[in-house]
């Protein structure tokens, strides 16, 4: 009888964490996703007057020899730049609509998927205790020095095709209605997955499961250079992304729960590194190898952390020996 007492009550103490995770974790959803949506959909809709107005195809020919001493087409750079401007969709979208061979379009992909949605992610990178200028250079370099050792690494027997960058005949209100539609659905789609990331975020936590996966994690944590308190934001971070993901890192910060100086080495990684599930499945179906999409872009997240971890040491060596120099 007293088993079965105790056994109802681990139940009714189980059901009321769940329901106070869900109570909890509402309201942070709501605040985030608002900010998120705010960013969001002002950006979306002015890339598309920048796209229908042929801004972007006018930036895109200035910025073509760059691309070619990466053996890539010129047009390639309108498809960076609305990588940057947008999202990995609308790159794809972009790719397709020339005529690339696999060479060529895995280079793209890789660097696409480094620099991709600048705007919106640089915010959460910014949020997350990491200077923005900081995180758009790291990001823009990555991008570049992944597509020069590509260019090195990939076989160089495959020609590119003649492209062209299909000029924009629809009308605006045909361009406006889509870009309404597909917001709609962005919205639903931010609203829906940032909620139930929150409540299964704060259920871990609550369950004690969070703390469980860092201890699982750590060996891994310290050859990427990462502090064990940053691997529940980087399982998000590689899974869901930066903008679907910020909702938990951003608590995580605000909480005290990871460091700002322990966000600022994760956003490191994650800034070249991050969706290494969905994201490289979008380029891999059209003809994009997984391997060369995942591989160098973790081993370059690797890097560039270390390399902060050396700034940081000999900054702080720097400042010691002045200090003391100073006494």
């Amino acid at each position: 009888m007293i088993q079965g007492n105790s056994l109802h009550a681990n139940n009714q103490s189980a059901k009321a964490k769940l329901m106070g995770a869900v109570r909890e974790s509402i309201p942070k959803a709501f605040a985030t996703t608002k900010w998120l949506l705010s960013i969001m959909i002002p950006v979306s809709f002015a890339v598309l007057l920048l796209n229908y107005t042929g801004v972007l195809a006018v930036i895109s020919g200035y910025l073509a020899p760059v691309f070619e001493l990466m053996g890539l087409p010129g047009e390639s750079a309108f498809v960076l730049l609305t990588s940057i401007f947008t999202n990995i969709y609308t790159a794809i979208a972009v790719i397709t609509s020339l005529e690339l061979e696999g060479r060529v379009v895995t280079i793209l992909a890789a660097m696409c998927l480094v620099s991709h949605g600048f705007i919106v992610e640089t915010a959460v990178l910014k949020k997350t205790g990491s200077s923005a200028i900081r995180m758009l250079l790291v990001r823009l370099l990555g991008s570049f020095a992944i597509g020069v050792f590509l260019n090195w690494a990939l076989p160089t027997d495959l020609i590119h095709a003649q492209t062209q960058v299909l000029v924009q005949n629809e009308s605006f209100k045909v361009m406006f209605m889509d870009w309404a539609w597909s917001s709609i659905l962005l919205s639903v789609k931010v609203v829906v997955l940032i909620t139930l990331l929150m409540i299964l975020q704060r259920i871990l936590e609550v369950f004690g499961v969070i703390k469980l996966m860092s201890k699982i994690l750590a060996p891994l944590q310290v050859v990427m250079g990462l502090p064990e308190s940053t691997s529940f934001s980087w399982i998000v971070a590689n899974t869901l992304g930066l903008a679907y993901g910020s909702a938990i890192m951003i608590e995580q910060v605000e909480k005290g729960q990871m460091a700002k100086s322990d966000a600022d080495l994760l956003n490191h990684h994650v800034a070249v590194s991050h969706s290494q599930l969905e994201d490289p499945l979008l380029f891999a179906a059209i003809g994009a190898p997984l391997g060369w999409l995942i591989i160098p872009r973790f081993l370059l997240g690797v890097l560039v952390v270390w390399l902060c971890r050396l700034e940081r040491g000999l900054k702080k060596g720097l400042n010691f020996n002045s200090k003391k120099s100073g006494d």
